[in-house]
């Protein structure tokens, strides 16, 4: 291969083919060890099916080898992902849309010869506000009489973590990063509570796929009963009609109706909204990255036009979010789980597969409101590394100073000791003045707090 092509970091598993970049642009490797698998995704038109539906993310086919390989077939180029995102990041809603697309996407497939030789959420993106499949060779041509090979997979990584949320409240972000591959069948038996047991579709995904793990094979002992189209069928509308029903029980959170309960005037959220909207009536941006979005209030004011990722660490919050999002059909926005003291690390073989989140991209403008005094106070991180931490991330910030006057300064403090002498706003000023230059400030009625607009220093 010519040394200047490497395959992505993450894309070396498949002998199909492959990642890599070239001058800046994404390509992907069409071996022609897949030239069968491939013709047949073309010729049939699931491919077109599927991009048409928007289920699949298009890409158009590139008549030149760059690899200067032997077993080259075909190079393609897929569109380009505006942001990348991992399940440990989605909240229940955006993994129950990611399965049904991955179900939908293998059904439309046995219609057309074909099935899905993987099935797992790391070939899933949501991309202008919808979950499509990103990995154009994880179609293979169906034989009739064999087992579905993806389909233990499809149930650790999306039905196992979502009916532990459904029946146990359990986070499905948290799931995942703890089982990155997916949730093995006999823990999700060992945390489902009994009665889940007297389901049949949930008996025949889960309990007896635990009941026979670690068991010998029975296919090397005597002949297994062939599993038909018809059967294919049944299996993924089960699984299809299972995942669709299933919610997550009703929660409050301290965070999830933050602005409903704030003990702050109605005032000062509508004057905070004003001031905010108007700053970026005046900016030219393309990227916005909003942590601490709670539910997108401040993310929804940007234009439509920009990338928005709006992140929060509680995970109702950006369930909500997305939930409304899907409602109003805004798709420039991407809501993400994020916790900013432990956000998502690299992760995956040399840890090189998935790429730390603050390291996917350099947004234009940031947003930190009603955020500072959690990361100062709850989290004893100094004024100098927020002020450094956010001028690696963007290059224009719209933040918010909240005094120790503030009443959700005062009770934090309640019940513990104030060691915060440099929580003032002299030594914020200061601390952000050594690599942002100070653009607007203003006092936000209604409130002592302050709304400040930065520049990166070049």
């Amino acid at each position: 291969m010519n040394q200047a092509i490497k395959p992505h970091a993450a894309s070396f598993r498949d002998p199909s083919g492959f990642v890599y970049e070239k001058d800046g642009i994404l390509y992907r490797f069409v071996s022609s060890a897949y030239q069968s698998a491939y013709d047949l995704l073309q010729s049939s038109g699931l491919a077109d099916e599927l991009i048409k539906q928007k289920k699949l993310l298009p890409f158009t086919e590139i008549n030149e080898n760059h690899t200067s390989r032997a077993d080259w077939y075909k190079t393609l180029q897929p569109q380009l992902l505006p942001f990348v995102s991992y399940a440990w990041e989605w909240s229940f809603d955006q993994l129950k849309d990611a399965a049904l697309t991955t179900l939908s996407i293998c059904s439309a497939a046995l219609k057309k010869g074909m099935i899905l030789k993987d099935a797992t959420h790391t070939n899933i993106q949501f991309v202008n506000g919808r979950a499509k499949l990103i990995d154009t060779l994880s179609f293979e041509r169906y034989t009739e009489g064999e087992p579905w090979v993806a389909y233990r997979q499809f149930c650790e990584c999306f039905l196992n973590p979502l009916l532990l949320a459904a029946y146990k409240g359990m986070e499905v972000h948290k799931l995942l990063l703890s089982y990155p591959d997916g949730v093995p069948a006999a823990s999700t038996a060992n945390l489902l509570p009994f009665k889940t047991k007297l389901k049949p579709v949930v008996y025949l995904h889960v309990h007896l796929h635990a009941n026979l793990s670690g068991k010998a094979d029975v296919s090397t002992t005597k002949q297994t009963k062939k599993v038909t189209l018809k059967n294919m069928e049944q299996i993924i509308q089960s699984l299809h009609d299972c995942i669709s029903s299933l919610t997550l029980p009703t929660q409050q959170t301290t965070w999830n109706n933050y602005y409903d309960e704030t003990i702050l005037s109605d005032q000062y959220l509508s004057e905070k909204k004003k001031l905010v909207a108007a700053w970026l009536g005046e900016m030219n941006y393309t990227s916005v990255i909003d942590l601490g979005a709670n539910e997108g209030e401040f993310s929804l004011l940007c234009k439509k036009e920009a990338l928005v990722v709006a992140t929060d660490f509680d995970s109702a919050c950006i369930n909500s979010l997305y939930t409304k999002l899907k409602a109003e059909k805004l798709q420039h926005i991407i809501p993400l789980i994020v916790d900013l003291t432990y956000p998502s690390s690299s992760l995956g073989w040399a840890n090189a597969e998935r790429t730390a989140f603050f390291k996917r991209k350099t947004f234009d403008l940031g947003f930190a409101l009603a955020l500072i005094h959690h990361l100062a106070i709850a989290k004893n991180i100094s004024f100098n590394q927020i002020a450094l931490f956010f001028s690696d991330i963007c290059n224009e910030l719209i933040i918010e100073f909240v005094p120790k006057t503030d009443p959700k300064v005062k009770g934090m403090l309640q019940w513990r000791k104030d060691i915060f002498e440099l929580y003032t706003e002299e030594q914020f000023e200061k601390s952000f003045g050594e690599h942002f230059l100070l653009k607007k400030k203003t006092a936000v009625p209604g409130s002592e707090r302050t709304l400040y607009y930065y520049q990166k220093k070049q």
